[in-house]
């Protein structure tokens, strides 16, 4: 938790990420607001885990590389996010010497619980499409086979595929990757309805 001084209930994006940088645990920011980042479930670490390796290796001879939720993502002056995972085509863009923001994701992931599916559709959606580099928006269900993925078209337009049968392969254009669902979700437990 961040340890803010008494009465603090807006904050400017400068002392957010001083106290980000310095904090044991990260957090987001959105509009002078500090949102912590609650800890993972079994399910989402592990799809964390399985997203980043299956993506790593369809990039390998590529042109873009793929991040961990360790690395902030400046989404505006009035918005920083941890994503799950973020792909960047090209040379990353960072904010300073610190090479702790990048600012030039390709794609970016987010693994959705109950807890965070209205955050992770809609604030974040809404934020992320501001950023100009961004291809595709993609939400990993961790308690079933789900997968939405935003996709940007001509003249800002956003199209939904929804994926919901482990048949399906999550094709991704814009960084040449295609992902079977079975292999996104393989050995993943769901809860029992």
């Amino acid at each position: 938790m961040l340890n803010l001084p008494a009465g603090t209930v807006v904050v400017s994006a400068e002392e957010y990420l001083a106290l980000d940088r310095a904090a044991e645990f990260r957090s987001e920011f959105i509009d002078g607001e500090i949102i912590e980042r609650p800890g993972a479930s079994i399910r989402h670490a592990r799809l964390q885990v399985i997203l980043a390796c299956e993506i790593q290796a369809a990039l390998r001879d590529s042109p873009c590389q793929a991040f961990s939720s360790n690395l902030r993502l400046r989404v505006s002056p009035r918005m920083y996010t941890y994503p799950d995972l973020t792909v960047v085509c090209g040379e990353p863009v960072v904010a300073d010497k610190r090479q702790d923001i990048l600012l030039n994701p390709t794609v970016i992931f987010e693994v959705v619980s109950p807890s965070t599916a209205y955050y992770d559709w809609g604030v974040k959606f809404r934020r992320y499409r501001q950023i100009e580099s961004l291809t595709d928006y993609i939400l990993v269900d961790q308690d079933q086979t789900r997968i939405g993925q935003f996709t940007r078209g001509d003249a800002n337009t956003w199209t939904l595929r929804d994926y919901q049968r482990p048949d399906e392969t999550l094709l991704i254009p814009s960084i040449g990757v295609s992902l079977p669902l079975a292999a996104i979700y393989e050995g993943i437990e769901f809860p029992s309805e």
